[in-house]
């Protein structure tokens, strides 16, 4: 019976040193793991028309996944596509003139405005002598045979003949010599022009088509199939994908625990076993007031620091403004600075 006691008090002794042990030890250990609250952010996407127009078509809806450079809408283009069609016909006459200014007058022209000179010089000869026939005439009858009138109306066609005969030889050295370059390079400006005007027309019907500038979710469909656009009206936000974070907020005495890097694991209510690993990618350095999001009691009238847990969720189980509880594992050294 005795020995009984003796083992009996043995126990109770290795069991009172355990607690006291354990409890100096728990009362000691530094509590490591910090926990915080806060809501998932996702930064979002207005997409508009650069142009204006009646929309065609719509291919995605709301929820839908999307890729980079993916098709969303396509504008009305048949106006754009009649205005291409003028502005490449005109390219072809402009690129035409270039070319007739480049090569200059054809072998045929030349001749023929040679022959045109012949003919006027032939003219001209035949109005000298009939104005010479008639001069002779008028002097040998002493100004009886003629009358003035008839010797003023074969000078009349003398005069007129020399004039053709001068136009004609101006058109041929205006062949000969080709365009000025004044004219070869108003000519190339108009070519230019018209090059730029096509090229903007084809820019346009490019834009045309609404396409995703990166991988995404459709969060919102704004417009429907007919609806008239322009670039003050979006037709779709999206939510990107990545990044994405969980948004926080640490008091002054939390801030001395947090570094960039720490390890956190985020938590949601629906899936409390299933944590998102995440880390600190953001500290601001300003401080501010709570946000009205932020649900602990004991930081409402604080001021607070926003921090931001960058998280990898490749199979988009985080929604934008979810509620999350934050675990962050501070690293060795924010450790070692709290002992």
């Amino acid at each position: 019976m005795k020995k009984t006691a003796v083992i009996l008090i043995l126990a109770m002794i290795v069991i009172l040193s355990c607690g006291i042990a354990w409890f100096y030890f728990k009362k000691h250990e530094p509590e490591n793991d910090l926990t915080l609250y806060g809501n998932v952010d996702i930064r979002q996407v207005s997409l508009a028309f650069e142009n204006s127009g009646r929309i065609k078509s719509l291919q995605v809806q709301e929820g839908d996944h999307v890729k980079q450079g993916q098709a969303l809408a396509e504008l009305d283009t048949s106006a754009l596509v009649i205005q291409k069609k003028q502005a490449e016909a005109q390219l072809i006459i402009q690129q035409q003139a270039i070319l007739t200014q480049n090569e200059g007058a054809r072998p045929e022209e030349i001749v023929q405005a040679k022959a045109q000179i012949a003919s006027a010089q032939a003219e001209l000869n035949k109005a000298s002598k009939a104005l010479q026939r008639l001069l002779a005439l008028n002097s040998s009858s002493a100004g009886k045979a003629i009358s003035q009138q008839e010797v003023d109306a074969a000078q009349s066609n003398q005069n007129v003949a020399q004039a053709s005969v001068k136009e004609r030889q101006a058109n041929l050295d205006l062949l000969l010599q080709g365009a000025r370059k004044e004219d070869r390079e108003a000519t190339k400006a108009q070519y230019q022009a018209t090059k730029a005007n096509l090229e903007s027309i084809q820019y346009q019907l490019t834009q045309a088509v609404l396409r995703s500038p990166t991988d995404a979710v459709i969060r919102t469909r704004l417009q429907e199939v007919g609806d008239m656009t322009n670039a003050q009206k979006a037709v779709y936000t999206l939510a990107l994908t990545n990044p994405k974070w969980v948004r926080v907020y640490a008091n002054e005495a939390q801030l001395n625990r947090i570094h960039l890097g720490d390890v956190a694991q985020i938590y949601r209510d629906s899936l409390p076993d299933q944590p998102i690993h995440g880390e600190i990618g953001y500290i601001a350095s300003v401080a501010e007031f709570t946000p009205k999001t932020v649900q602990t009691e004991d930081i409402r009238t604080s001021l607070v620091y926003e921090v931001r847990v960058y998280v990898q969720d490749p199979n988009d189980q985080l929604k934008m403004g979810q509620p999350v509880k934050v675990d962050i594992q501070p690293t060795a050294s924010s450790i070692q600075e709290k002992k």
